[in-house]
């Protein structure tokens, strides 16, 4: 997949029938969900009641469930076949279906209304085995790009479907059109599930806890209890409240400030959609097939800056009553507010995608589907905190709705900062991306060697001051380096090495305590199944040669013995961050850009090795 790239999922069978499955879902839930708003504001059954008080607790009624039933559907999806559970689902999809026909041909607002908690009850349950199957079904370094394609069709499938309600209540008899439709498209979402490879269970042994309440407060605290998956999943959620937010407000930012037309309103959707679409499809290619961290910073800066920009660009808007959606697009003076919607989607897709991935993947198996149904509650919950501060906001307060889009942007750089302060590898991970696609080209050689999970020791030879960044950005597991405390506490590099949780060594002589505690950590390390990387010659190099492997290996390998992975760094000698020429960062650098290699030898038994094998074996793979 890395040479072919992200769309060559959608020729493999193990995620085509997945992906059209779940985006016909999306669209079919927006198409009913928007055809009876329709029908209530502008149809017959606006006169059956409050039309705006039907509107309302149809967005309730929608999103009701997921509060009651995620938490018990992600029990039933960890303890559950997935593939049959999907076509399970979709049967149930089906059935709704079939009734919401009915009920759209008779004009029952009653009956419209419950079956729309039943689709909000479907989607609920659809959610935690849809995101929890991925894992099973793709490998580590399909699972961005297998992310940015779920991301991208369920954004285009609703904006798809919001636009088909519309079309449909154009046409003559739409009531007849609408109900055929909604029909025909479970139909097709039950037999593309059909061909949904299997996909065990995570627990089959799981004793379901029924009670929607008590399993609620269960979920959130099998969440919690993973920091950073959890922090995380509030960003997540940050991501939907912004989101929901724009999307809510566009049809009265149209009709207040762009001239009050259907087709603008469309537009914003449209530009909205396609952004979110293209961004996480950009993940892939910015992220190197692995799950990076390092780009959600970059999404969450973008969403801030062409946030702020859009409050500006609003004043030099150029608009008349009722314009075309083309002829808005005519009118230069709209085009930056256009690029900014855009650009704030589609930085939010780079945001959100590889979270998204970092939850599948650091998830603990067992719990993994629970885990994402606490993700689908607390975006639930965030979105109607979106609808409960624009109305404080907007009704209350009685801001202006310019300045409601740049509060939004100043509060998700308050919200960003925070999720980063709480979890530091964030920033560290944007830092090395930056170093990594600026001063560096790093190639890649073997990795796949290193395991997945639990605990291995790395050892490297040391060229430079930023050996461990470039390491660490190479691979998606977190990396504990053990390194010379005067390079472990030097100015400029102490705050990210202390963010990476690097273990500072020195001889014993200059300090006993900080070297033997320095093995005591190693062990913690290793025996929590963390991977440690330690460059044996104890010093970077000074002539560019590999130096002489110290022992500390070999009493590592003796207190925890588990495997061990050689790796070879080419091509940092001479850059601005060695020894050549001179003292490292003190004299006029040569050049700034340096293409780099990084080499994994075969993973090795620690019974296997020594300390001079290993240099040997280092040594090789610089040859």
């Amino acid at each position: 997949m890395s040479q072919q790239g992200q769309f060559s999922l959608l020729s493999k069978r193990r995620f085509l029938p997945y992906f059209i499955t779940q985006a016909l879902g999306a669209f079919n839930d927006n198409l009913y969900k928007n055809a009876l708003l329709l029908f209530i504001t502008f149809g017959s059954i606006s006169a059956q009641g409050d039309s705006a008080l039907l509107t309302n607790l149809a967005a309730g009624l929608f999103i009701l469930p997921f509060f009651l039933f995620s938490p018990i559907a992600g029990q039933i999806a960890d303890k559950r076949e997935k593939s049959q559970l999907i076509r399970w689902i979709k049967l149930m999809e089906v059935a709704i279906m079939l009734v919401a026909a009915v009920a759209i041909v008779i004009g029952s607002i009653g009956l419209m209304m419950t079956l729309l908690f039943l689709m909000g009850l479907q989607s609920a349950i659809f959610g935690p085995v849809k995101f929890s199957l991925m894992p099973q079904q793709l490998s580590s370094e399909e699972l961005v790009g297998g992310n940015g394609l779920v991301e991208m069709g369920t954004f285009l499938a609703i904006l798809l479907g919001t636009m088909s309600a519309g079309l449909f209540f154009d046409l003559d008899n739409a009531k007849y059109w609408i109900a055929c439709a909604v029909v025909i498209f479970a139909v097709l979402g039950y037999f593309s599930s059909r061909y949904i490879p299997q996909a065990p269970a995570n627990d089959p042994q799981l004793k379901i806890n029924w009670n929607p309440f008590t399993e609620l407060v269960n979920t959130l605290k099998q969440a919690r209890s993973n920091r950073p998956v959890f922090l995380s999943i509030m960003a997540i959620s940050w991501f939907w409240f912004v989101g929901a937010s724009y999307l809510t407000q566009f049809p009265t930012f149209a009709k207040d400030y762009l001239g009050g037309s259907a087709q603008v309103v469309t537009l914003l959707l449209t530009l909205f959609s396609v952004g979110v679409a293209v961004g996480s499809l950009l993940c892939e290619k910015l992220s190197g097939h692995k799950i990076e961290l390092g780009i959600v910073p970059i999404g969450s800066i973008g969403m801030s800056l062409f946030g702020i920009d859009l409050y500006f660009a609003i004043a030099s808007i150029e608009v008349v009553e009722n314009m075309s959606a083309m002829a808005f697009i005519e009118q230069s003076g709209n085009w930056r507010m256009m690029l900014d919607i855009a650009l704030i989607s589609a930085f939010g897709g780079l945001f959100v995608v590889p979270l998204q991935a970092l939850i599948q993947n650091r998830s603990e198996e067992k719990i993994r589907a629970q885990i994402i149904a606490a993700n689908n509650v607390l975006n639930a919950l965030f979105m109607v905190a979106s609808a409960i501060f624009a109305i404080l906001a907007l009704v209350v307060v009685k801001i202006s709705l310019v300045e409601y889009f740049l509060a939004l942007a100043l509060m998700n750089i308050v919200v960003a900062s925070y999720v980063y302060a709480q979890v530091p590898e964030f920033v560290l991970r944007f830092f090395i991306w930056i170093l990594g696609h600026s001063m560096y080209r790093v190639e890649q050689k073997g990795l796949e060697v290193i395991p997945e999970d639990g605990p291995a020791v790395l050892v490297c030879n040391h060229v430079s001051y930023v050996d461990a960044l470039l390491i660490g950005g190479a691979y998606h597991r977190p990396v504990r380096f053990v390194m010379d405390r005067s390079i472990a506490e030097m100015k400029g590099l102490k705050t990210f090495f202390k963010w990476a949780k690097t273990i500072p060594i020195c001889s014993p002589k200059a300090d006993i305590d900080v070297y033997e505690n320095a093995f005591k950590r190693i062990k913690e390390e290793l025996d929590d199944g963390n991977i440690v990387c330690i460059f044996p010659e104890g010093k970077i190099t000074k002539d560019g040669n590999v130096d002489t492997f110290k022992a500390g290996i070999e009493r590592i390998l003796k207190d925890s013995p588990v495997p061990v992975i050689p790796l070879a760094l080419d091509g940092l000698w001479g850059s601005y961050f060695s020894h050549k020429d001179g003292h490292a960062l003190t004299t006029r650098p040569k050049r700034f850009w340096s293409r780099v290699s990084l080499t994994a030898g075969k993973l090795q038994q620690p019974q296997d090795v020594s300390a001079q094998s290993l240099e040997s074996d280092v040594k090789s793979l610089l040859v």
